[in-house]
C-alpha cells in the first residue's frame, strides 16, 4: 500500500461524498502534507488524535463540502514503485499557476514555488489542483 497515495484518494473521496471530517493513520510526512494542504486553503484543518498504546489518528476537516463546487484534484506523481525526482531549476508551475506540486526536499516537505526559490531538488510527491 501507498500512504500518501491512500491519504489522497481518502481526502478525494470525502469530498466527492460530502463528508466534514475523515480519518487517516498518522505519520509524519502526511502531517507535513496537510500543512501545505491547509496552507493553500484545499483543506479546513487537521489535528492529531491519540487513539490508545501510542496510536495517532488525524482528523481532516474539509472546506465547506456542502458549499463547493469545484472538488480539489489530488494527483500522486511519485509512486513507491517508481520514484520521480527534479532539481530546483526543474520544477515548473502546476497548470500555470492554478495549482500546486508538493516536493520532499532532504530537510522539509514544501511546495513547488517554495522548492524553486529556495534552490533546492526533491521528490516530486503530488500535484494538487
Amino acid at each position: 500500500m501507498d500512504p500518501i497515495g491512500d491519504l489522497l484518494t481518502r481526502i478525494r473521496n470525502a469530498y466527492l461524498a460530502r463528508k466534514e471530517e475523515i480519518a487517516v493513520p498518522f505519520s509524519g510526512i502526511k502531517a507535513d502534507i496537510l500543512k501545505i494542504l491547509k496552507k493553500n486553503k484545499y483543506i479546513a484543518d487537521f489535528k492529531e488524535d491519540d487513539l490508545w498504546a501510542g496510536k495517532k489518528n488525524l482528523v481532516i476537516t474539509l472546506n465547506n463540502v456542502r458549499e463547493t463546487l469545484v472538488v480539489p484534484t489530488f494527483k500522486r506523481i511519485s509512486t513507491p514503485g517508481q520514484r520521480i525526482y527534479l532539481g530546483a531549476k526543474d520544477i515548473r508551475k502546476s497548470r500555470n499557476g492554478k495549482g500546486i506540486f508538493i516536493v520532499s526536499t532532504p530537510k522539509w516537505v514544501v511546495t513547488g514555488y517554495e522548492a524553486r526559490s529556495l534552490n533546492v531538488w526533491g521528490e516530486l510527491i503530488c500535484e494538487v489542483y
